[in-house]
């Protein structure tokens, strides 16, 4: 009878496939618990991202908004690189006369929609100007307005160019404040006003929040003489108003209007409208 011998036990070798496979997923796990965390709603916002208002909402809220035929009022809206190429002849159409374009942030941003929002809205006629997004925490008053005229900031005497806006409110980056006492945030506000006006012939308008004002400021009243207020306040009515000004020249009256987002209601008609452009 034949003898049946067992065959030689034969070393198993893994295929070349799985020890790749394992291999990567051996790395996509040690990517996964050592990578940073993904940024999440708390954390701030990307420098040049600030635009006027973002802070009004978190900071004052909303309570309604105007009656819809306030006596002697034109309407305006301002835009930033968030609404992109902006239909500026559907707002034309729907009664918006006027616009300010955000310009500049700091002394390390410009906006890349700005030649379509800003020539856009002077091409189907309205009144337009530039407005600055200022971080005192960054660099001084004088340096951003210099900043500010020299990327579209500037201010002619054509009868459609409105002077320059200084955007001063909540830091979205960081302290409210900008890390700044209130006597060196008027020192600082001046720098800038006092900066734009040499450069300019004009005092730029200024933009701000009540409570912002009072809290960053102390309440300075000595800018309500030469500086025109665009005030925030999304309310049925425009509220107090910071110190030393008894009226306001704009109101920005909410951030949930039709096309453009940010509404504003220029505080009188179209012919002083065009009287501040022409100065």
């Amino acid at each position: 009878m034949p003898v049946h011998r067992p065959e030689p036990l034969r070393s198993r070798h893994t295929p070349v496939a799985g020890l790749l496979l394992a291999a990567l997923l051996t790395l996509t796990l040690l990517l996964l618990t050592t990578r940073p965390a993904s940024a999440s709603a708390d954390d701030p916002p990307a420098r040049g991202s600030a635009h006027m208002g973002m802070g009004v909402l978190t900071h004052d809220g909303t309570d309604g908004e105007p009656v819809a035929d306030l006596a002697a009022q034109t309407e305006g809206v301002d835009v930033s690189s968030h609404q992109g190429d902006v239909a500026w002849s559907t707002l034309w159409d729907s009664g918006v006369k006027w616009a300010y374009v955000k310009a500049t942030e700091g002394t390390y941003y410009t906006n890349p929609y700005f030649a379509q929002q800003y020539d856009g809205s002077y091409d189907v006629g309205m009144i337009r100007g530039a407005y600055h997004f200022a971080t005192p925490d960054t660099t001084n008053g004088a340096t951003q307005a210099d900043y500010f005229v020299d990327h579209g900031g500037g201010w002619s005497r054509d009868g459609k160019t409105l002077p320059g806006a200084l955007d001063i409110e909540w830091n979205p980056y960081g302290d409210a404040c900008y890390g700044k006492t209130p006597t060196a945030m008027v020192t600082w506000i001046r720098d800038f006003v006092n900066q734009y006006k040499a450069r300019t012939g004009r005092a730029p308008v200024i933009y701000t929040a009540t409570s912002w004002w009072k809290q960053c400021t102390g309440n300075h009243s000595g800018f309500a003489t030469a500086n025109p207020l665009w005030v925030a306040r999304y309310a049925a009515e425009v509220g107090e108003l910071p110190a030393g000004w008894d009226y306001y020249t704009m109101w920005q009256y909410t951030s949930s209007g039709p096309t453009v987002g940010d509404h504003n209601h220029f505080n009188g008609a179209l012919d002083r409208l065009k009287a501040l452009a022409d100065g």
